[in-house]
């Protein structure tokens, strides 16, 4: 029996497809090993978000070979579909696969021991047009299981190269969905996270709506939870909300991408909104939830970006009280218009900001997070973790707090109704 290993950089969506080869692969005769083993064939499904990703794609590229000089390298993924002809030149990898043919992982590595000739299958993104079905039957996650139903970009971002990495919007059927979900149920998973490259995006390309697939997954027996991924605010309105809130499975979090508090900034990333329409978008989530945590994106250090600029930012965010503030430092991005925009930020400058509104983030965590005390709250617990050498249930509420539990009396992959009563610097709260 042969052995694989796979090792996935970036996204969910990454790690998502990186799933779905490893079940591709355990279904085709493979013996799944850890990345760290030898093994006959290293997969590594690579990102290219920011030039230090690139790196970290190349470096475990050669890392696999180091392992085993007779292994089959299959390089895939991001970094692979916009440096291809790169890796073209690379002798450490042997087969390179596209965003597109990842499904057909299997054949092209039987095709390699078959013809021992490097297999190279990497098309023109931009003009793909349908998506790739992958299916997941179970997932390696106990409780929670990502599922993946649209690919592809059409913002282009004046700083992210994705568009280019993942071509058009193309969404997932439907059907196809629903039936991974009543799959995944079946394995025991109570909450299933809706992904995408662009999840807004999802059925633009279909005629179809993100509202009508939840309404259908709502309808699944078995399944608790829905989370959403990542979504632009503009999709946020009165109707959306009220079809939301009509679906009680749907948790109360929200991943709105902000990336900058100031309108000229915004303007620069060629965002699609301004900072009154984001907040507007705040306010309605608001409305319509008691008391929904919503989350954010955050770049500091874009270029052009004034000290003016950043304290309008600083100000704006203090001013929303976001649950969670996910900050980035500018990363140029070579390929994108920001990397050759002028007046580009000193590293120094960026940490000083990026420091700041990190120590902002973590106030506004603990300041969302205490609202919990001493309520009844109802918590899926996931997993067994050890702290200060005292071993907890650690799981999440509907609204992503994390929650931790003495293990006597309660099992992982169910959920409890407890009280917290207390609550650490980290905004962690104890049953």
């Amino acid at each position: 029996m042969r052995k694989a290993a796979l090792h996935n950089l970036g996204c969910k969506v990454n790690a998502y497809e990186t799933e779905a080869m490893t079940q591709l692969l355990r279904q085709a005769g493979y013996e799944i090993v850890s990345f760290e083993e030898v093994a006959d064939v290293y997969v590594i499904n690579t990102c290219s978000v920011t030039n230090i990703a690139d790196r970290k794609s190349r470096q475990m590229l050669h890392r696999a070979r180091k392992k085993n000089a007779q292994a089959v390298v299959v390089a895939t993924g991001c970094y692979t579909q916009t440096a291809s002809d790169k890796l073209k030149d690379d002798i450490s990898v042997d087969i390179l696969i596209g965003n597109n043919e990842k499904m057909q992982l299997v054949s092209k590595i039987e095709a390699y021991l078959e013809k021992k000739q490097r297999q190279i299958d990497v098309v023109d993104i931009a003009k793909v047009q349908e998506y790739e079905a992958m299916h997941l039957s179970d997932s390696a996650q106990h409780c929670r299981a990502f599922l993946k139903v649209q690919d592809g970009c059409n913002q282009f971002c004046s700083y992210c190269l994705i568009p280019y990495a993942r071509g058009r919007i193309r969404s997932r059927a439907p059907q196809d969905v629903i039936q991974e979900v009543k799959d995944i149920v079946e394995k025991g998973h109570k909450e299933v996270v809706i992904t995408g490259i662009h999840l807004s995006s999802y059925g633009k390309d279909t005629g179809n709506h993100l509202i009508a697939l939840i309404e259908k997954l709502q309808e699944i027996e078995g399944l608790a939870r829905i989370r959403l991924g990542s979504l632009e605010p503009m999709i946020i309105d009165e109707e959306f909300l009220l079809r939301l809130t009509k679906c009680d499975k749907v948790c109360p979090h929200f991943h709105l991408s902000l990336q900058s508090g100031c309108d000229a900034t915004l303007q620069r990333m060629n965002r699609h909104y301004t900072t009154e329409e984001y907040k507007q978008r705040v306010a309605l989530i608001r409305k319509a939830y008691t008391h929904p945590a919503i989350t954010t994106d955050v770049i500091v250090g874009f270029p052009g970006e004034t000290d003016s600029e950043y304290e309008m930012t600083k100000a704006y965010l203090e001013e929303l009280g976001l649950y969670e503030m996910h900050i980035f430092k500018y990363s140029k991005r070579d390929g994108t218009k920001a990397a050759v925009m002028p007046n580009q930020v000193a590293q120094e400058v960026k940490n000083v900001r990026s420091d700041e509104l990190i120590k902002m983030a973590q106030r506004h965590t603990c300041d969302f997070a205490a609202y919990y005390l001493n309520r009844d709250i109802k918590v899926l617990f996931e997993e067994t973790v050890s702290i200060d050498g005292k071993n907890y249930l650690q799981g999440y509420t509907p609204e992503y707090v994390r929650v931790l539990s003495d293990v006597t009396g309660r099992k992982e992959g169910q959920i409890y109704t407890v009280r917290a009563t207390r609550m650490d610097e980290m905004g962690r709260l104890f049953a």
